[in-house]
């Protein structure tokens, strides 16, 4: 009765899948300077949302049993058991990983490897000391890289500048949402960093990383060779990131909190990347 289709999708969590997916093709259009074939471009992000979508509903399955006792996630369909037993969805999420890989490799031997790796640290690589580094860290990169390997068989400054930039902006995003929510965290039995450390010194953190993150985004605008429309875009999306991190840092609200989460999002990396490849299409 309540394993319908809708709850199957709620498993690929398809926000967050949605936006690995774009990143993932943006960073194509990135690698190829332009545009590029659309036959590649359309199987390179099919592979994308399939393994997202399959490395997402593991993570989503091995969570269930945290997330049931948290008022933000109980309600997600493996934790409230609108899918029960949570296994039913495991022949899904095998088939979907399996299907992912398949087409990565299809597109290159390269794209199969970042998509193989970052779905191993996402499920085996559990969270232990902090939940972005360095399993956040490696799987957050692997979209971009399937997107960069499909164009560009080959590594640069270029391509480590844009995994430096998803992993100096998992803080802000990860440990915006955890700070928000610290006493439901902590009353899963959460222990690691954020956690871990007093409220001010995560708060410290994120607003470093939001730092590092505006200034990694700017020096992508000279090494790779983009024009004013990416820069003024980063350095508005920056400031705007940045002005909500130091009014958390300056009151330690959660709902100062909840809004760092809420614009590192897709207001800040969806609209960032969008904005990469406008600037190459454009100018």
């Amino acid at each position: 009765m309540f394993n319908t289709l809708p709850d199957y999708i709620n498993v690929l969590k398809p926000r967050e899948t949605s936006l690995l997916t774009f990143i993932g093709a943006a960073t194509m259009f990135i690698a190829d300077r332009g545009v590029p074939p659309w036959n590649q471009l359309l199987l390179t992000t099919l592979a994308i949302l399939i393994a997202s979508a399959a490395a997402n509903g593991f993570t989503n399955y091995l969570d269930r049993n945290l997330d049931c006792l948290m008022p933000r996630t109980r309600n997600r369909a493996l934790a409230a058991k609108r899918i029960d037993p949570a296994e039913k969805a495991l022949p899904m999420l095998f088939a979907l990983a399996a299907i992912g890989l398949v087409l990565a490799w299809i597109v290159h031997p390269y794209t199969f490897l970042a998509d193989l790796i970052g779905t191993i640290v996402a499920v085996t690589f559990r969270k232990k000391v902090t939940c972005v580094f360095p399993q956040g860290a490696i799987a957050g990169c692997a979209p971009v890289l399937m997107g960069w390997f499909a164009a560009e068989p080959s590594l640069n400054w270029q391509i480590g500048l844009i995994c430096l930039l998803i992993i100096v902006w998992l803080p802000s995003h990860v440990w915006g949402v955890m700070v928000a929510r610290r006493d439901e965290y902590i009353n899963a039995g959460i222990t690691f960093f954020p956690m871990s450390a007093t409220p001010a010194t995560g708060i410290r953190l994120m607003v470093f990383s939001g730092l590092l993150l505006f200034a990694t985004s700017i020096v992508l605008y000279f090494v790779a060779d983009f024009g004013w429309l990416y820069l003024s875009g980063a350095i508005l999306l920056g400031l705007a990131l940045l002005a909500s991190s130091f009014k958390l840092l300056l009151t330690s609200d959660s709902t100062r909190a909840w809004r760092v989460y809420k614009i590192s999002s897709f207001p800040y990396l969806g609209i960032l990347f969008f904005i990469m490849v406008l600037d190459l299409l454009l100018l």
